[in-house]
């Protein structure tokens, strides 16, 4: 019998506006936008970005139009402060762009913030602390007036410390926010920003932002949208604060969260290219954006070039855009139906300039972002290398790693140029198999090896055909990749080589399961190429993969 959840959780508890508003309004401007790739979404990658991979991602943001950008946490690292130092000396920052950094209610931390902080002529200066119930009883053990203090206390010490920037040219705005606002008390979110808002004095030329994040996503989005509309109806100083959201996606619905809270009022959105962040991430931003774009709204950000946007994304993060995520995966303008496809290639025609967008099951021109409609029914010349690697995987189980997606489509788009026709699955594998793992005319042919171990040390011994010579080679090396790169390097007989990346996965279940291997290799000058590798023993398919990308590159 299933397990019952209704003893472990309980509903979140819906917030009490009859009256609410929110609902029959419309979106009919974008917001402030403001990027915290670079915080928060940096934060939660397995590697976070070098400076040099900052300072690229930076000007990008720049480039897509963010007026705001949140850079780091320059009081906790050394890493952190001397990033927005070197922003600012090198004067890399636009006179209309806020440098936005993030900080804790603590003194010492506050001044540190404040002299990373030197000479940049707009600041604004993010201070949090955590308010919710449980943050209060389980981490701090704290009152509602422990926690209302340290906000205060850290408003005051940053009104105190910054009279010196101020001085000196710098334009300083207030961000704060009640972290974990949506799992807080509205009475007490409410009191703790309007207490923080006492101590600034906002004017008309500098409202306070109040961010409300959805640190953690508990409810659906229209109880997010409630407590947004009540946190505006009641702070006191509605016309002198920006409201600003900050969401995330625990439950998949931060972006519907986002467009509800926009609705109930809110000014401002905190969020990140392609949603990445903490566990299931932050707000995508592109995706927001994107949205307004197709209900004709002009959002400040251009997205023009998005798979550009996407190409330095994906190599300064080391993260991948789904397939299927909105605008930016590699299938969104892909359609297998035939159904579809004959319903999109019908209405296409009809698009008339002046007229509005209307292409079935297309909701926005991939023009727009600078792609094109690719329809793949089987794969053709025209065919995306996403495509090539989608059939691949679900019709033969390959899963070929990211990297080597562009080879394999040139491989097959070759393919079909020549034959000047769609092809099937079958003749998509054969092409893959012909290119990587039975090569006609191979220059190099593994005939055996073995390998011994003896403490981190281990050995091989091969055999090999090379251009019709039978050559027996024996390498050291910490495991069998390596020591088989070293043997061959003994050899004089083949290019020098060294292992750029490595993927495996099992190829059918069972006792007929097979193993296929991925090897990316980096040879002299500079080029890099894959070789593909099968055998009922992981090991050997490692290497039949070395020796794979090889006889490519022989070839």
């Amino acid at each position: 019998m299933p397990f019952s959840p209704a003893g472990k959780y309980t509903p979140f508890t819906p917030v009490h506006l009859p009256d609410r508003q929110w609902p029959n309004r419309v979106h009919e401007r974008a917001p402030i936008w403001c990027s915290v790739d670079l915080r928060d979404g940096n934060q939660a990658l397995a590697q976070p970005m070098s400076v040099a991979e900052k300072l690229e991602y930076f000007e990008m943001l720049v480039a897509i139009g963010f007026k705001e950008i949140e850079v780091g946490f320059p009081s906790a690292s050394q890493i952190e402060f001397d990033f927005c130092r070197r922003l600012i000396e090198e004067k890399r920052i636009p006179d209309d762009v806020s440098l936005q950094i993030l900080c804790q209610c603590r003194e010492d931390l506050i001044v540190r913030s404040l002299e990373a902080l030197r000479g940049a002529k707009n600041i604004i200066f993010h201070l949090y602390n955590s308010t919710s119930p449980k943050q209060r009883e389980y981490v701090f053990g704290a009152s509602r007036e422990d926690i209302k203090a340290i906000a205060v206390r850290g408003i005051l010490w940053l009104k105190q410390h910054m009279a010196a920037l101020v001085a000196e040219g710098s334009r300083i705005r207030l961000e704060y926010s009640p972290e974990s606002f949506t799992s807080t008390e509205l009475d007490f979110a409410l009191e703790i920003c309007e207490a923080v808002t006492d101590v600034w004095q906002p004017t008309a030329d500098n409202k306070i932002i109040l961010n409300l994040p959805a640190t953690v996503e508990y409810a659906t989005p229209n109880v997010h949208a409630d407590q947004i509309e009540w946190m505006c109806r009641h702070l006191t100083r509605r016309e002198l604060t920006l409201v600003s959201l900050h969401t995330h996606n625990d439950r998949g619905t931060g972006v519907a969260a986002t467009e509800l809270g926009l609705l109930a009022g809110a000014d401002r959105v905190e969020g990140t290219l392609f949603g990445n962040g903490e566990r299931t991430g932050n707000l995508d931003v592109v995706t927001v954006a994107l949205n307004l774009h197709t209900h004709g709204i002009e959002t400040g950000l251009d997205f023009s070039n998005l798979p550009h946007v996407r190409e330095v994304y994906e190599r300064c993060t080391r993260m991948e855009v789904p397939p299927r995520q909105p605008y930016g995966g590699d299938l969104v303008f892909t359609a297998f139906s035939g159904s579809h496809q004959d319903a999109i290639k019908k209405s296409w025609p009809h698009q008339k300039p002046g007229r509005p967008w209307d292409v079935i099951y297309i909701p926005i021109d991939p023009a727009d972002i600078g792609r094109t409609y690719k329809a793949i029914i089987r794969i053709n010349s025209q065919s995306g290398k996403g495509g090539v690697a989608y059939v691949l995987e679900t019709e033969f189980g390959y899963q070929l790693p990211k990297l080597m997606h562009k080879e394999i489509g040139k491989v097959v788009n070759d393919l079909a140029d020549k034959q000047g026709t769609e092809l099937t699955p079958d003749e998509i594998r054969g092409a893959f198999e012909r290119e990587y793992l039975h090569q006609p005319a191979a220059a190099i042919v593994l005939r055996e090896f073995r390998t011994t171990e003896r403490g981190a040390q281990v050995t091989c011994e091969a055999e090999l055909t090379l251009r019709g010579d039978t050559v027996r080679l024996t390498g050291q090396g910490n495991g069998p990749i390596d020591a088989f790169v070293r043997g061959l390097a003994t050899t004089g007989r083949v290019p020098a080589c060294d292992v750029q990346s490595y993927s495996e996965h099992s190829l059918g279940s069972g006792a007929e399961a097979r193993a296929v291997s991925y090897i990316q290799l980096k040879l002299a000058g500079g080029r890099s190429l894959f070789g593909a590798g099968v055998d009922t023993n992981i090991e050997v398919a490692s290497i039949r993969a070395i020796v794979s990308a090889l006889n490519r590159a022989l070839a």
